[in-house]
């Protein structure tokens, strides 16, 4: 059998991992779902709206006011899906994916708005108690907004895994929480029906607390991102997926990062020394092949060849030196 040549790449070069097609695929499903959930959102906090204005509700208002930032949270979101799938440039040689962990900070943002918001009306209301009217409005419009945001949460979170968004994900779950919240106002509609004046402002303080555990989880998730943590398992699964590689001695100093929906990887694999230098590439080449086989959400990955002999970062160091009339360094 004829091996291809070097310019034509192992066999199965024919198809293609980690382009264009997959990212930008992604990205529609982004658009898409995002586009959906604002609807839902904006929807379920114009009824919402309506309510407060005649009944006073303190804790509807609070729920209605996290509605809206969360309705707003789609539109970061629906500019970074737009622009992550364009070409890198020679001054974003990555591409645009950082644009969604943007998006995700503004998200946190907004979540962070709305609990200020939120707590200085309840505040407000719990120093100067006032009247709510019509109680069967707040209680149906307290489960019209668990119905909206539970709604949009089971839809964010499938699309925000299904092509591996964090952003997405996050913002998922913000709605969960939201509808939970939503039910809360239950509570405060029933203590002001049995003569508790303060339970509707209390309850918008106990939302307040829970839009700030929300908060907390989405800022910890999105700044993980930005800081290229990743799970520690994903390390795992590359490192056996490249020294399970045919001809590959072992495998280290794997690197692994998020650019929005997508990962990048860079790892060294240790081969015989004896190899020709277009067989190295050959056995490289099948790695990735293998990465982008095994690995979800995987767009590239960088392949270092070593011989095993000398395998490993602390054998590409340069030697303590001098030139130049300068002091003995190394790099």
């Amino acid at each position: 059998m004829r091996r291809p040549p070097a310019s034509e790449g192992p066999a199965h070069d024919h198809h293609v991992h980690g382009g264009v097609e997959p990212a930008l695929l992604a990205s529609e499903r982004g658009k898409w779902a995002v586009k959906w959930s604002l609807a839902v959102l904006l929807l379920t906090a114009l009824l919402q709206s309506v309510v407060v204005a005649f009944t006073g509700s303190v804790a509807l208002l609070a729920d209605t006011i996290h509605n809206f930032a969360d309705a707003a949270t789609a539109l970061p979101l629906w500019i970074a899906f737009a622009l992550a799938h364009r070409r890198p440039t020679k001054r974003f040689t990555y591409g645009y994916g950082r644009l969604e962990d943007l998006a995700g900070l503004i998200v946190v943002v907004l979540i962070a708005a709305s609990a200020l918001a939120a707590a200085y009306e309840s505040l407000t209301r719990l120093a100067d108690p006032q009247p709510v009217a019509h109680l069967w409005a707040v209680i149906l419009a307290s489960l019209i907004g668990f119905a909206g945001n539970e709604a949009v949460a089971l839809f964010r979170i499938k699309i925000g895994r299904e092509i591996g968004s964090a952003a997405l994900v996050v913002d998922g779950y913000h709605a969960r929480a939201d509808g939970l919240t939503s039910l809360a106002v239950l509570l405060g509609a029933a203590g002001v029906w049995l003569g508790y004046a303060v339970a509707d402002a209390i309850i918008g303080l106990l939302i307040t607390l829970a839009i700030v555990r929300i908060l907390w989880q989405a800022a910890s998730a999105v700044f993980t991102r930005m800081l290229d943590g990743v799970a520690p398992e994903v390390v795992d699964q590359i490192t056996r997926a490249a020294a399970a590689t045919a001809g590959v001695h072992g495998a280290a100093e794997v690197r692994v990062r998020w650019l929005g929906h997508r990962l990048h990887a860079e790892v060294n694999v240790a081969v015989a020394p004896a190899l020709s230098v277009e067989q190295g590439h050959d056995i490289a080449t099948e790695v990735r092949h293998r990465l982008l086989h095994d690995i979800p959400y995987l767009a590239s990955a960088t392949i270092h060849v070593d011989p095993a002999t000398a395998s490993g970062e602390g054998h590409h160091r340069v030697r303590t030196h001098a030139h130049d009339d300068l002091p003995d360094h190394g790099h």
